[in-house]
């Protein structure tokens, strides 16, 4: 896998893309790191595309597709497109701020807006909320939208067509744990594996 080295003007386009997404604030300050095949930039156009197994991170933010294609509009808001493989979907992780709680998803592409603060995960569409390392809470169905700067999400389900009955919206939410109770922290379900980072050269 070749590593591909960032201009400073893509690392400014990207940065903010990244930083945009709340959660944790100590990743708007932490070095940005990006792997992929190939890279594709156009400073005209404010637009980057990287492609084959891209890897993003940056502080507690890990971002994973086949194809990721950031832009930047005239008022300086990015926006990010993540493509998933046939074998592989897009991935999101984000640590959220202050407490030990995570984000997390998968879908067949992943939309990000940094106008709206919002991520949008499209087409078997799966999104968790990780407490520590425990399950909290857990929702499918064929679009998500998750609102970071209110902290809620959507789900929809498929629509009726003529091949396939309609998509239902599956979700399983644990209550909040109160404060001080050891035992808060066993009550959801067990942690499913979230897919690791490749390692460089495999």
């Amino acid at each position: 896998m070749k590593k591909i080295v960032l201009s400073l003007s893509v690392l400014l386009v990207l940065s903010g893309l990244v930083g945009s997404v709340r959660a944790e604030k100590a990743d708007r300050n932490k070095p940005m790191n990006v792997e992929s095949d190939a890279l594709r930039y156009d400073d005209l156009k404010q637009v980057s595309i990287f492609t084959g197994n891209v890897i993003l991170t940056k502080g507690s933010i890990l971002i994973r597709g086949s194809q990721i294609e950031v832009r930047q509009d005239p008022e300086g808001y990015q926006f990010g497109l993540v493509t998933g493989s046939p074998d592989k979907q897009a991935f999101f992780r984000q640590k959220r701020d202050g407490i030990d709680e995570y984000i997390e998803g998968e879908g067949d592409t992943i939309e990000y807006d940094g106008k709206a603060d919002t991520v949008r995960f499209i087409k078997k569409a799966q999104m968790r909320r990780l407490r520590g390392a425990t399950l909290a809470d857990e929702v499918t169905g064929a679009v998500i939208l998750y609102e970071n700067l209110t902290d809620r999400f959507t789900v929809d389900g498929a629509p009726k067509t003529a091949a396939a009955p309609a998509g239902r919206v599956r979700a399983m939410l644990t209550p909040k744990p109160e404060r001080g109770t050891a035992a808060s922290a066993a009550s959801g379900a067990e942690l499913k594996v979230t897919p690791q980072i490749e390692k460089v050269g495999q």
